[in-house]
Formats: C-alpha cells, sequence, structure tokens
C-alpha cells in the first residue's frame, strides 16, 4: 500500500543527505557508503547490490535506479538511450511489465515522485544524480523515460521538438548527467591533481575537455579530458596556454612578457615548457590526435 507521506519524506531526507555526503554532485560512492543511510531509525541502503531498482521491501515507489560503468569499447548490458526530444530511456527489469521493480518505477510515475540515479563512473563507483523523474513510459519497447532535471519534466515525452529545443535538453543532460561522471574519471586518472601545476585539492580541480562539447570529438572521455585547477582550466580554455601533442606546456607569447605580479609569474609563466603529468595507464592518456588540433586552435589565437 503507497504511503504517500511517508515516500515523500523518505526521499527528502535521502537527497539531504546526500547533499551533505556530496554537496556539488561530484564525490564517487560505493555501495557500502550508501548503505551508511537510515530514516526514522531504520537503516536503508540507497541503491541495491545486485538490482538495478531499489525498492526497498517497506515502500511501493522506487527509491533509486543504477547503471553499472561500462569500459569503453564494451557493449552495455541494458542499451539506455536518448530520445528524439532529447530525454533519457531507462530499460525495464526484464521483459514483462509487471515485474515488481518495474510497477516500483510505475508508481514513482504516476504520483511524480523523485528518485536518485547512481550512474557508474568507473568499477564499483557511482555518481549520485539526483533528483530525476520517471516522466512516461514506452512498453513497446521495454523502457522507462527520465527526467535529469525539473525543466525536462515539462517535456512530452517522444514529442517532436525543434533543433534548438534538443541543443537545450541536450546541453542540459551533459551539465547534469555526463559532466559529474567524466570528472570522476579524470580526476580518478589523474590520480587528483593537476596535470599542469601538481595541485592536489579536488576542490580546487576541474576535468577540462580537450576538444570542447559541442565538437564532433569532444566526447566526455577520458582521453579528452585533462585533470586541471582552475585557473589552468580557464587558461586553456581562453587559449592563454596550450599543450603540444609532446605534452609541453606552452605559455602564449604576451603572457610571457607581460608583468603583473606574482600570480603571473609562478601560475602561467613558469608553467612554460613545463611537461604535462599523465595518467599511468596509457588507455587513459590524452589523445595525441585531439591535443593536435586543440594546439593549433591555440597557435591561431595566439
Amino acid at each position: 500500500m503507497l504511503d504517500l507521506q511517508y515516500e515523500e519524506l523518505i526521499r527528502a531526507a535521502a537527497l539531504n543527505w546526500l547533499t551533505n555526503e556530496d554537496p556539488d554532485q561530484s564525490r564517487p560512492f560505493r555501495f557500502e557508503d550508501l548503505a551508511q543511510f537510515s530514516f526514522q531509525g531504520r537503516s536503508i541502503p540507497l541503491m541495491d547490490h545486485q538490482k538495478g531498482i531499489r525498492k526497498p521491501s517497506h515502500m511501493a515507489a522506487a527509491l533509486s535506479i543504477r547503471t553499472t560503468y561500462t569500459p569503453p569499447g564494451r557493449p552495455r548490458p541494458y542499451e539506455d538511450h536518448v530520445g528524439s526530444e532529447g530525454l533519457h530511456r531507462y530499460k525495464y527489469r526484464g521483459n514483462d511489465p509487471q515485474h515488481p521493480e518495474n510497477v516500483a518505477l510505475r508508481v514513482a510515475m504516476t504520483h511524480h515522485l523523485p528518485l536518485i540515479w547512481f550512474y557508474g563512473a568507473l568499477p564499483g563507483l557511482y555518481v549520485a544524480l539526483r533528483p530525476i523523474w520517471i516522466v512516461g513510459e514506452e512498453p513497446s519497447q521495454l523502457q522507462f523515460v527520465v527526467a535529469a532535471g525539473v525543466e525536462d519534466t515539462l517535456i512530452a515525452p517522444g514529442r517532436a521538438v525543434d533543433s534548438d529545443q534538443r541543443a537545450y535538453v541536450q546541453r542540459l543532460t551533459r551539465q547534469r548527467i555526463h559532466q559529474p561522471v567524466f570528472r570522476v574519471q579524470v580526476l580518478t586518472a589523474y590520480e587528483h591533481q593537476c596535470a599542469i601545476c601538481r595541485l592536489r585539492y579536488d576542490e580546487l580541480l576541474d576535468a577540462a575537455h580537450i576538444l570542447p562539447d559541442g565538437h564532433p570529438r569532444g566526447t566526455p572521455d577520458v582521453v579528452n579530458g585533462l585533470a586541471l585547477c582552475k585557473i589552468h582550466h580557464a587558461a586553456y580554455d581562453q587559449n592563454l596556454i596550450g599543450v603540444r601533442p609532446d605534452l609541453k606546456v606552452i605559455v602564449r607569447q604576451d603572457i610571457q612578457l607581460d608583468l603583473d605580479g606574482p600570480m603571473l609569474r609562478h601560475g602561467l609563466q613558469e608553467m612554460n615548457q613545463v611537461e604535462l603529468v599523465v595518467p599511468r595507464s596509457r588507455a587513459d592518456r590524452p589523445d595525441p590526435s585531439r591535443l593536435e588540433e586543440r594546439y593549433e586552435e591555440f597557435r591561431r589565437a595566439g
């Protein structure tokens, strides 16, 4: 039986707990971390260890969904995808629409209850995307429609949208889903340090794209990323510094000659000809062809 007030209260408590643990949605969680949540003295793990859809036994609606990590180039066990209007799809548990887990997601959809999406960033590590909503169902394709933000809940699933609206939804999707996952993957690969200055404070580190989001090869993959502190990220994006394909950092000539105090001198000028720190795993190192393309842009800007 659905106790709507309880369902709403437990979700509010779970979302508050996650916010306290992970204010900016950048911390990766293990199952053991998520098992620490409790409500009204009752331990309620937020993610199921085996199942993709989490519905605690004393609840009627699903509390969370999970997408496991798939290494680059490997086929996903479930082909979740994005629809024509820009909204994500999440596959049923099995082929039976009346499976209890599918019913639990349907209850959450019917009552517009928020959920949490645990998205695999690395083996055993999940980013907590929240809140999300189930806003539609496509039984013929055995899938639900997921809105990753409040604005997305206003979009009718399957409805034709113009290119501007689709681009807007896709941009929000990148910000809400792909960017948090990308950040965890890149910072982990670079051992939580800036690839240029070696700064090791996560609060001051970003996952920078080599080729930007809108570029055909600007994918949120580690090989298209660099772990950079915020000043070097901004300098890289604004072409004040570049990175050659041989991994040498180059500071733009006019910046090298400028006089503007210790931050410019130590933060940028002294980085000229520094060799980039790269991940230990060769599979995670920056793609030389993307570095070359991005470096050519830097040269033209200079």
